[in-house]
């Protein structure tokens, strides 16, 4: 064999080797293109369910929403309601505050009379006495 053909002959070797080399790889890609596929494939299929299960929940929600505004506003129109009684109830509030306001300065006056009334009531007394003891000594003073 002559140099010319030895290097042909290795230049094919390396070429095979190289075409081997290649196809291991190429098989190696395609597995993992394969699993590729099948995660993308379960990925859709997941996110298709939770596709539907989000439009589910988005109705019930909404169904949810839609109720707690009927009842939100039933609950205002009640309160709304009693508005007249919270100030019935203050004014009461007021009326009582100034009720007994007024009983104290009752009180306050009828104490002041009271004492006036008492000292009165002394001054009659010692005046009676008085009365009675000037008319006993004239009545002695008749008699004698």
């Amino acid at each position: 064999m002559t140099g010319g053909e030895i290097a042909a002959l290795i230049a094919a070797v390396a070429f095979a080797a190289l075409v081997v080399f290649l196809i291991i790889v190429l098989l190696k890609v395609s597995k993992v293109i394969g699993e590729v596929q099948k995660t993308v494939n379960e990925a859709n299929k997941t996110i298709g369910v939770l596709t539907k299960d989000a439009d589910s929940l988005l109705i019930e929600v909404e169904g949810l929403l839609n109720k707690s505004n009927t009842t939100l506003d039933d609950v205002n129109g009640k309160l709304s309601k009693t508005d007249p009684l919270f100030r019935a109830i203050g004014d009461l509030g007021t009326t009582v505050s100034s009720l007994n306001d007024s009983t104290r300065n009752l009180t306050t006056h009828v104490a002041g009379a009271t004492k006036k009334t008492a000292q009165t009531g002394v001054v009659t007394k010692v005046g009676k006495t008085a009365v009675n003891m000037n008319k006993k000594r004239k009545d002695k003073k008749v008699n004698e």
